[in-house]
This record gives C-alpha cells, structure tokens and sequence, in this order.
C-alpha cells in the first residue's frame, strides 16, 4: 500500500482522494481553506489546514510516496512543485496544469506527470465516440453478412502484402462465424519470401482471381485496397471496404470503415473480433500479429496506441515459433549471389538505390534483395532488376511514405512492359529486345546488360524525381 497527500481538495481532488480512501490507501489532504478542511474531516476524510503555496509544504509531505498537487490554482501548485523538490523530496509528484505553457514550465519545475482536466475529459469523450462509433461499424457489418444470399469474396490489391491478407483471413473469420463462406482473391504474386512464407506456413487459402465476375459473389469486400496501384473500377459491386488509409479512386460502398488514426488494416479487424467477442483462433491471432507488426516495421514506424492494444490483446493468442520462421526465412544460395551482385552494383541518390543484379534464373531473388537492401542505413526505396531469358525483370520496396513505388514503376515502365503493385512493393516485366532495340542472342549478352543497365537506371531516377549524378555509395 502506498501513501498518498492530495494538495488542494477542490472537485478533482475530492474525487481522487474518495476513489483512493475507498480503494484502502493511505491519503492525506492539505487545502488552506479551512471550512473545506473541516468538511473533509466530517466525511471521515484526514484533511489538515496548509496553504500549499508556502515552503513549508515540503515538509508536510515528506513522509508521503505520492503527492497529487491538483488545486485549480496554477502558480500555486508550481510554488508546491519547486518547494518540494528544492527540499530534496524525492517523491512522485502529479500535479494539474491548465494550458500547454504551465505544463511545460511545471515538468521543468520537477513535475513527473502533468494532466490537464480539460484533455482529460476531452480524452475520455473521444474514446467513448469510438467505442460507440466501433460497435455501430460493427453491428453493420454483421447485418451484412447475415443478409448475404450468396458468398463473400475478399479482393486484395496486386502483389498484396502481409496486412492485406490479415485483414483478409480476419474478415473471413468474422464471416464464417456469422455462416458466410468467403473466397480470398487477388492478383499478381505473393512475391516477398516473407510474405511467400507467411502464407505457406499458416496455410493461408487464397485464390487467384480468373474471369468470374464479382456480381457472382453474395457480398464483395475491399480491405486495405489504397495505394493499391491499380485502375480498376468496381462500379456498385463492393459491399465493404475496410482501409487505414483513403481509397485512391472513388469507391461507393453499402459499409465503409476507414480509420486514419492507425497504422495497419489488421488492427481494424482485431477491434471488430474483440467488439464481437469472437475469440481468434491461433492461425487468425499469428497473421494479424504478423500484419500489424509488418506495416508498422515492428512497431517503430508511425505505430498508434490503438495499433499496440490490438497487438497485446493478440500476443497470447499467436504462434510466436512460426513467427519467428515467418520473419527469418531461409536464403536459397542463388539469392545470396543475386544480393551480393547488387550491392556490388548499387548506384544510391539520395536515399533511393538502384542496382543490377545481371543475368538470373530466380526472380523471387530479385525481391528479396531489394527487401535485404532496404535495411541499409539512409535508405528508403530500392530497386533490383536482372535479365531472365528474353525480359527485363524487376523488384522494387519502399517505405517512404511520400512516394508510392507501384505508381513510379507504372510510370516508367508501362509504355514498354509491365506493372504491378501498391506504394510499398511492386514489380515490373520489360520485353528485352523492345527495350533494348537490339536482336537478343547469346553473342549481345554484354551488350544487353549494359544497355539495358543504362536505360532502366534512367527511367527509374527519372520517374521517383531524382536526378541521376554520381554514385551516392
């Protein structure tokens, strides 16, 4: 049991100090008014008469652990805060402010926490508006879902990447405790071995989606489709769509769950599981683990409070061993020798990289080292191509939140070849003679991978903005 002195008892004070007496601890109050003082003792509370403004509080205090200074009088709660501390008390003093000005100047006085009722309670209404705001989305969804005559189909953006299939298989979840089978599709390739071994090691069904058009489907749900990279329309085809993030194109949907105030599309899903009470099985908790920790690069880029409570709340839930495989991959040896080329060949400006990683067989390689090269230190976007057969492959990651890598990789490639992918991954297939304008035959090899070394280099700079000097490695 610790010891607490509330000094000033007014409104806030006196709630604190029946909340703390009620729960067994120790309290002392101090307030210079003596009618109040003698009020408080009335109630059974231990109230003396001090004006807490005076220097001689420090002593008052001094065999006190907590001391809660919340008079609605600012310069006197700093006179209690300086006199505390210039005494050499060690306590752990929390003491109410008004304004940001008289927080700061309270915190250099020695303050260890600073509150200010007016945040407080506006705090406290804006978690009670999202609480009523998640049950309401909630109870939206559901009644969706239950009125569905037909399945749900999931769609993912091209290339989709671990939060999207979180998402996914969570909404599935919810679907299939409401009697809903749902169908994951996307397009493109699951091409990261990350994101390959998150898939195949939790045994994530996903479907490749074909020519069956989605009106086919019962209801049709979007999650984490922004920066998708993509032109597709939907027209009134989509029921859902669930994002941290706004939609790159107008997108009418029956229910629509945008939330800007976290960091990845699994901690929406998480809120509906725990609004529902829908306990997740090993397999759903382990990927949205995996999917928030993934967009929020383990929690050290732009990671909301929200994004942490929904990890803490799935951490007992998930399978930390096929985590821990997940994140840590195996390297296949044709990868390291495609890694080591690149960072041979790397050409930086700024902190985009760009390297040629010359004639290979594996292009999954090509992703996984332009993944590796994005560890390096200052560097926010890479692109690694190579030579296969008769094309020009390349892979390219970004975590540089002003640029999307789909749309530079669109924007350089699309007249010559093709491309795919959202703002953080994308990759891109360029016919080799096309490009290079020369006959492709075992004799241009060198040729080949000189001009086309060349030209991809020029196009890339060109397209993220950069201008293409010498080597920034």
């Amino acid at each position: 049991m610790s010891s607490y002195a509330i000094l000033g008892c007014g409104s806030v004070g006196h709630a604190v100090a029946d909340d703390l007496t009620e729960a067994g601890e120790d309290v002392v109050i101090l307030d210079r008014d003596e009618d109040r003082v003698e009020a408080l003792r009335d109630q059974d509370l231990n109230a003396r008469q001090q004006d807490i403004a005076e220097t001689d509080v420090a002593e008052a205090v001094a065999d006190q652990e907590v001391v809660l200074i919340l008079s609605g009088n600012v310069d006197a709660n700093k006179a209690a805060v300086e006199a505390i501390r210039n005494a050499g008390g060690e306590q752990y003093i929390v003491v109410r402010a008004n304004d940001p000005v008289s927080k700061d100047q309270l915190v250099e006085l020695g303050a260890d926490v600073v509150i200010n009722p007016n945040e407080v309670i506006a705090n406290s209404a804006l978690r009670s508006l999202e609480a009523g705001e998640l049950a309401y989305k909630t109870q939206q969804l559901v009644e969706i879902f239950r009125e569905a005559e037909g399945a749900l189909a999931v769609v993912l953006h091209d290339n989709p990447d671990p939060d999207s299939i979180a998402a996914a298989v969570a909404l599935r979840a919810v679907a299939a405790d409401h009697g809903l089978d749902a169908e994951i599709l996307y397009d493109g390739e699951i091409g990261h071995q990350e994101n390959s071994a998150f898939v195949n090691t939790l045994g994530i069904e996903l479907t490749t989606r074909g020519d069956e058009p989605l009106s086919t489907y019962g209801v049709v749900a979007l999650v984490n489709y922004a920066d998708s990279g993509t032109d597709e329309t939907f027209d009134d085809a989509v029921d859902v769509y669930v994002d941290h993030e706004d939609p790159d194109g107008e997108i009418d949907a029956r229910f629509a769950d945008v939330r800007r105030n976290v960091s990845a599309t699994s901690t929406i899903l998480t809120k509906y599981l725990q609004e529902l009470d829908l306990s997740p099985t090993e397999t759903v908790s382990t990927a949205l683990l995996y999917g928030i920790r993934a967009e929020t690069v383990d929690f050290k880029r732009g990671t909301t409070p929200a994004d942490l409570t929904a990890a803490a709340y799935l951490h007992p839930f998930a399978d930390h061993d096929t985590l821990e495989e997940v994140e840590s991959p195996s390297m296949s040896p044709e990868t390291l020798d495609v890694l080591a080329e690149a960072i041979q060949s790397r050409e930086v400006q700024g902190s985009h990289l760009i390297s040629n990683a010359g004639f290979v067989t594996d292009r999954e390689a090509l992703g996984q080292a332009a993944q590796q090269l994005l560890n390096l230190e200052g560097i926010s976007t890479t692109a690694v191509f190579g030579i296969a057969d008769d094309q020009i492959l390349l892979a390219a990651r970004s975590n540089d939140i002003r640029l999307n890598i789909g749309t530079v990789l669109g924007d350089a490639f699309d007249e010559v070849g093709e491309a795919a992918g959202h703002a953080k991954q994308a990759s891109a297939e360029i016919p080799l003679g096309l490009f290079t304008g020369i006959d492709i035959s075992e004799d241009n090899r060198d040729t080949l991978l000189q001009l086309s070394e060349q030209a991809v280099r020029r196009k890339l700079f060109d397209a993220m903005g950069v201008e293409e000097g010498s080597s920034g490695s």
